[in-house]
This record gives C-alpha cells, structure tokens and sequence, in this order.
C-alpha cells in the first residue's frame, strides 16, 4: 500500500506540473549531453595526444635555387658536402632515431600525395618548387628543441618544421572544444538544478493539504519527502537517458570523423563510452535529488 502511495504522489507531482517537468528534463538532457561530449572530447584528445608526442618528428628543409630566404640567399643552395655533413652530423646525434634523404623528385611526389584533395593547389607547384629535405625521426620527442636549434643556421639549410608546432595549434582547437563544452554544460545544469527545486516547490505547495494530513496520521519526514525525491529522481534519469543518445551520436558522428581526418591509432573504446554515459545518467540523478532535497528543506517544514 505504501508503495502505491508513493506512486501515485509522483504521478500526481509529474502530471500537476507536466509543463516545468518538460523543461527540466530538457535543461538536464542538454546539459549531460554537453558534459559527456566534453568528457569525451578530453579522452579522444588526450589519447591523441600522447599517441602523436610520442611520434614527433623534424623535417629540416634544404636551400634551392629558389627559396626566398634571406639566409639561402647570402650562402647560395645547399651543396653536396652540406648535405654529408649535416646527415653525419644528425646521425651522430643521441637523441636523433632515423634520418631520411628526401630528394627533389620524392618530395614533389609526396607533395602531390598529400593534397591530392586540392587540385589547384597542386597544379600551381612545379617541381622544384618542393625542396630536397631530411627527415629526422626522435628517440626521446622531448629533446626536438635541441636538434632544432643544432641544425637552425647551418649552411643549407633554408628553414626547420617541427610536429609539435602543429600539433599544438591543433590540440589547443579542441582543448578550446572541450572548455566550451563543460562550461556551457556547468551553466545548463546550474539552471537544470534551479528549475527542479521550483518544479519540487510548485508541487509541495499544490499538495500541502495531502502533506497536512499525511503529518496528522504521523508520517515520518522521509515517508513525506520521498515521492518529492523520486520525482527529482526520475527528472534526472529520463534527462540523462536522452542525454546518452546524444553522447553516443557524439562518439560516431564526431569523434570518428576526426579519427578520419587526423589519423591516430587510437579510438575510444566501448568501455570509456559506458563510463561516460554512466557517469552523465548518475550525475543527473544525483542533481535533481539534492537539488529536489535542498528545496524541500527550506520549503517544505516537517
């Protein structure tokens, strides 16, 4: 039988303030959408992240008849005893892996590979125009500086790339992703939580009478606030379980489309994406019943 009353006071709750009950349900399923995207963000990033830092790599680009440098200009292109020299010079480095000799022709041809997808791009290069370069690939990615700053200014050498600029401009792009998300998110369930402690209010006062006479017959406190906690309860699961389909359409229609884009080797698993969903469904059930727990507190004397 108290079961059944319970039951029917949440029913009664839900019904009496369907309009306010939408609109929590709504705040709470966007804002667990937002923070388990972020979540996800962060995971996918950070693999990513430690995937590629452990893959740096430096191409040092040689002088050619044509590089505009100031430097190439005053010492002419690189000759073949620059290019001995600096190949036995990197090779002698502890902290170089591989070096590659990258001639004309093959740097041409991998131009063209590379941005196959951008054909004016490619029809106004000739080759020639892509210089010779070596390509150096790191035992300990931590020490790129050090290499950099060795070969920087050595004759015949026009200019040197490093991953790790690019690579940063790229990750601070969904670093910035990320933040926006959770905070969007921390916004959202700020407004999830205030909506649902005026939902929880609205329907305390809409039933003072049933809660007068429950406290006559001497019901206890928790007897008296239980369906109120169960409705906030419910709020939060419905609001987290829509917010899960949200977060699994973030997983395949975002997530992997960056794994296309910028290939990686590493992808999220289906364990990581349970533990996000998980963590989201419980945050939210846990909003609304401290939030439904607060309210009821301040306005609902027992």
């Amino acid at each position: 039988m108290r079961a059944q009353f319970v039951l029917s006071e949440i029913w009664i709750g839900l019904r009496r303030n369907l309009t306010m009950t939408v609109a929590v349900i709504t705040t709470v399923a966007i804002s667990l959408a937002l923070f388990g995207a972020g979540m996800l963000i962060n995971q996918q990033v950070s693999a990513m992240r430690g995937y590629w830092d452990e893959r740096i790599s430096i191409t040092i680009y040689l002088c050619t008849e044509s590089s505009p440098s100031k430097h190439c200009i005053e010492n002419g292109p690189a000759t073949d005893e620059d290019r001995n020299s600096l190949q036995a010079d990197l090779k002698a480095m502890p902290e170089v892996a591989s070096v590659e000799y990258v001639d004309q022709a093959a740097a041409w041809e991998d131009f063209q590979n590379r941005f196959s997808n951008r054909q004016a791009l490619v029809e106004a290069t000739q080759e020639g125009d892509i210089p010779d370069n070596f390509r150096v690939q790191l035992a300990d990615p931590s020490k790129y500086e050090r290499v950099q700053q060795s070969v920087q200014d050595r004759p015949g050498v026009d200019m040197v790339s490093n991953d790790k600029d690019v690579l940063d401009r790229f990750f601070e792009l969904f670093d910035g992703l990320k933040w926006a998300a959770l905070i969007v998110a921390v916004v959202q369930l700020a407004a999830a939580a205030l909506l649902i402690g005026n939902t929880i209010r609205l329907s305390a006062y809409s039933r003072r009478r049933e809660t007068g006479i429950m406290r006559l017959v001497g019901a206890s406190n928790f007897y008296i606030q239980l369906p109120f906690l169960l409705e906030g309860a419910i709020c939060g699961l419905i609001g987290g379980v829509i917010a899960s389909g949200f977060i699994v359409a973030t997983r395949f229609f975002l997530l992997d489309k960056i794994q296309d884009w910028f290939y990686s080797g590493v992808e999220l698993s289906t364990g990581a994406l349970l533990s996000v969903i998980g963590m989201s469904v419980i945050l939210g059930v846990l909003l609304c019943t401290i939030a439904s727990f607060l309210t009821l507190r301040r306005y609902l004397r027992v």
